[in-house]
């Protein structure tokens, strides 16, 4: 029996300065944190990209260059998203536990650009995750639709009872024990910590 664990990666792995990132996004481009909202975030820019919209990292930069109606930088923008991030060591632990007790896999609500580079611009997650860093656009459904769960779900072959999932925004985790995946609200990394030992220990 292998047993899933699945991580939200922003304020739960991560801290998240998505104010810090919007500032840096404004200076890079001369926009407004307003004209960028209006631009691009929306369910035709980056929320439709966390639900695939644009399949690959390429037409992800594409449709945003033409919604804000200019040329970006990608290591720019790798960048701008890498200065918001801080790791959280705690969270990090808890997560490098659930690898070894079985497969341990990221579900971040974020475009297929995003994910194309998470091993650029979050380092400490590779020897964690491996080659399981994925966003929502991996799976073409965002957080909190359901949709997202059972294709993660049938993509490793695992039956709900026998997954973990870990988020920040409790309609995400709501959405997960919908179908019967053992959900924990982040809190601190410690709880999350507990909460992997847990979950473990009573399908051992």
């Amino acid at each position: 029996m292998t047993l899933l664990f699945i991580f939200d990666m922003d304020d739960v792995l991560y801290g998240y300065d998505w104010r810090a990132r919007m500032a840096a996004m404004s200076d890079l481009t001369g926009l407004s944190f307003l004209e960028l909202r209006r631009s691009w975030w929306h369910d035709d820019g980056e929320f439709g990209a966390e639900a695939g919209l644009y399949p690959t990292g390429e037409e992800y930069l594409a449709a945003f260059e033409e919604a804000i109606g200019q040329r970006v930088d990608l290591a720019s923008w790798l960048a701008i998203r890498a200065a918001a991030m801080t790791p959280w060591p705690d969270s990090l632990a808890a997560a490098r536990r659930a690898a070894d007790l079985g497969q341990a896999t990221l579900l971040t609500n974020n475009g297929a650009l995003l994910g194309d580079h998470l091993s650029t611009v979050a380092p400490d997650l590779v020897e964690i995750f491996g080659d399981h860093l994925r966003t929502s656009s991996h799976y073409g459904a965002r957080k909190p639709n359901p949709v997202v769960f059972e294709r993660a779900l049938e993509a490793y072959g695992v039956e709900p009872e026998n997954a973990f999932f870990a988020d920040d925004m409790p309609e995400n985790v709501a959405a997960a024990e919908s179908l019967g995946i053992t959900g924990h609200e982040f809190l601190t990394g410690a709880a999350m910590h507990a909460a992997i030992e847990e979950f473990a220990a009573a399908r051992s």
